[in-house]
């Protein structure tokens, strides 16, 4: 079992008492409950069986709920002879997933219903129509053709959550070009590197963010990034904060320029409902980043599928996930609410500024109905209390939702009395950017305990296993998935072998995911954190690769190792060991200097709880560095199986530097 944050009960996470219960009409008022009633389904234990034993059936039934628009029908809507992991979908159809979020709503008659909605940290607000984003995003599309690019083209998007986000996502996506989403907070190694991996040709970024009253620089981040990217031709800026920026004629062009006063362009491009629409990167333990692929009959209609299904987002609601574009609860946001006809909304800036009543003020300005926010922003907002809390009408929340990391009861707890009044749920979601969203995640009809998932979404054929594969319950075990579901990652940028090895080469056509699991006696599941070496640190994930090669290119460096290690705010914070190169002794300034260098490639976000120098790394006979002995021994534990150890000394060259 991996180690619990502080605050655990002994017998975490069984033993549990039922804490919330649904109404007792929620099942008939439902959209789950809905869909149940038109299939001739009695109950949710009913409906999962028959979602993995038939997924045929259920996909079908999903699409034709969601009224997901094709130009030209399926033929099938699962082919799996290319075997589970490269099953296609929606075979034949073909379908542009924009035609589903805007041009139908529009055309229903319902375009002066709100679609999205705004504030940053200066309290400046806006708000779009469906019909006015269709407008927006149909300029949008025909500058971005302006600047040469069509069909099949990757679009970087580095860029806070301002509204002409938005709008050049979903045009992207309207032209058949591929949307790249970045983290807003990266530096430029990292903005450089999946640039160069998907071959982008555009980035599109701004000259600033608004971070706690200051401005934070973006578009020098991205120049210095594309030094290394020769492929991105042009680049298109966004003005957001106004402050001076260098702009190259021949390469960038302002935003204000060029889209605002485009004609609309015409319909949405013709593309197959497997046709990529999105790279989102995901980090791994080693070697560069992954990029799943996404495609408009996947992403779109899972993100869709658990919003409407699991957490019942109605027509005229207002979701707000407390996100970034580049994390996939980013885009997950964006497709989900307009497939469902609901209004997103849009916060730039930090969470509690310019005070911890910021998140509460939101959520009353704009009668948000469903709230998502990490465990993290949750542990860090309880030390202020419940007055920032109590100051405002929180009476529109019909839910608050949470993923990122896994929940201590202590923090669940004061979520749930002292923000929802202990008669809301917390729906808490688990899954991932190769996912398109939840594995598992809670709902309108299950009672929850502290910190539970009701258990897995619809159509995902989940499972705990021990190591031989097996399926446990009252233990902790690995999460599995035995089946495909329409909305998994249709593998990794050109990069089909590193695919398989990730997630298919532990069991056979099994989906091993990563993360510890358990099922309570009272059929309740339980998230217990990673169980390989991907950092997860504030929700934002991080290959201890990516980490390490920053380290290892200073010329001081010869070798380094990140781990991540249990944090009370964060959930998993960053740690790092340096090996000097002979010659070199260790000193405060190398320190300050080599943690200056890791915020400054990668990110704030990802600046690190301790930096500590050792003479030696533990390693196997081949060379690699095994990163599960410097956590033990970070953290006093028992190393457990030292057999493929060179050196047994480097375990205590690494105890010493702790």
């Amino acid at each position: 079992m991996p180690d619990s944050p502080n605050r655990l009960p002994a017998n975490f996470p069984f033993g549990q008492s039922a804490c919330w219960w649904p109404d007792p009409g929620a099942t008939a008022t439902s959209r789950l409950g809905r869909f149940m009633g038109r299939n001739g389904i009695p109950d949710l234990a009913t409906l999962h069986r028959r979602s993995v034993d038939e997924p045929e059936w259920f996909w079908s039934a999903v699409l034709d709920d969601l009224g997901v628009r094709f130009r030209e029908p399926y033929r099938q809507v699962m082919d799996t002879s290319a075997g589970l992991p490269f099953t296609r979908w929606c075979v034949g159809g073909r379908m542009n997933v924009v035609d589903s979020l805007l041009d139908r709503w529009v055309e229903a008659g319902s375009g002066d219903r709100t679609a999205f909605r705004f504030e940053n940290e200066a309290g400046e607000t806006a708000r779009m129509s469906y019909a006015e984003l269709l407008e927006a995003v149909s300029r949008c599309s025909g500058a971005l053709r302006d600047l040469g690019v069509g069909r099949g083209d990757v679009v970087g998007l580095f860029l806070p959550m301002v509204p002409e986000l938005a709008v050049v996502f979903l045009a992207t996506v309207r032209i058949g070009a591929i949307v790249l989403p970045l983290f807003s907070g990266y530096g430029p190694d990292a903005v450089a590197a999946r640039l160069r991996d998907s071959g982008a040709r555009l980035l599109v970024t701004c000259d600033g963010a608004r971070r706690r009253g200051r401005s934070a620089p973006m578009k020098p981040v991205a120049d210095e990034a594309l030094a290394s990217c020769p492929d991105v031709g042009r680049v298109l800026v966004v003005r957001v904060t106004g402050e001076p920026v260098a702009m190259r004629p021949d390469r960038d062009t302002w935003w204000h320029e060029l889209v605002y006063g485009h004609p609309p362009d015409g319909p949405s491009a013709d593309t197959a409902a497997e046709d990529p629409l999105m790279i989102i990167y995901t980090s791994g333990t080693t070697g560069r980043p992954k990029g799943a692929v996404h495609t408009h009959c996947g992403f779109p209609v899972k993100a869709a599928q658990d919003m409407m299904h699991a957490m019942d987002l109605r027509q005229d609601e207002v979701m707000w996930w407390m996100t970034d574009m580049g994390w996939m609860m980013g885009p997950w946001l964006v497709f989900g609410t307009l497939m469902a006809g609901a209004s997103m909304l849009f916060y730039d800036g930090s969470p509690d500024w310019p005070d911890p009543g910021r998140p509460w003020a939101v959520v009353e300005r704009h009668g948000v109905t469903h709230l998502g926010l990490s465990p993290v922003l949750v542990r860090s907002l309880q030390t202020h209390g419940t007055d920032p809390v109590r100051r405002h009408d929180l009476s529109s929340l019909r839910a608050a939702a949470s993923t990122g990391s896994p929940w201590d009861p202590d923090a669940w707890t004061w979520l749930f009395r002292d923000v929802l009044g202990g008669t809301r749920p917390i729906l808490n979601y688990s899954g991932g950017t190769e996912i398109s969203g939840g594995i598992v995640c809670g709902n309108f009809l299950t009672p929850l305990k502290p910190c539970s998932f009701s258990g897995p979404v619809p159509g995902m054929h989940a499972d705990v296993v021990d190591d031989q594969g097996r399926s446990v319950r009252g233990t902790v075990g690995e999460l599995v998935l035995r089946g495909p579901w329409i909305g998994m990652t249709r593998g990794f940028w050109r990069d089909p072998e590193r695919y398989l090895e990730t997630y298919w080469s532990r069991f056979d056509d099994v989906w091993l995911h990563g993360d510890f699991a358990a099922v309570d006696d009272d059929g309740l599941w339980y998230i217990l954190g990673r169980s390989d070496d991907t950092l997860k640190i504030a929700g934002k994930r991080v290959g201890p690769s990516e980490v390490e090669s920053v380290l290892n290119a200073d010329p001081a460096v010869l070798d380094s190792v990140a781990i991540g290690v249990p944090d009370d705010v964060k959930g998993e914070a960053l740690v790092v060991v340096c090996v000097l190169r002979p010659g070199r002794a260790p000193d405060e300034n190398l320190r300050t200097r080599l943690v200056s260098l890791l915020t400054d490639r990668l990110g704030k976000p990802l600046a690190p709880r301790a930096l500590r120098f050792a003479d030696t790394l533990p390693k196997t006979r081949n060379g690699k560095v095994m990163r599960r002995l410097v956590r033990s021994a970070w953290l006093g534990l028992d190393p457990g199986d030292v057999s493929s150890l060179e050196d047994p000394d480097a375990l205590d060259a690494i105890r010493r530097a702790v």
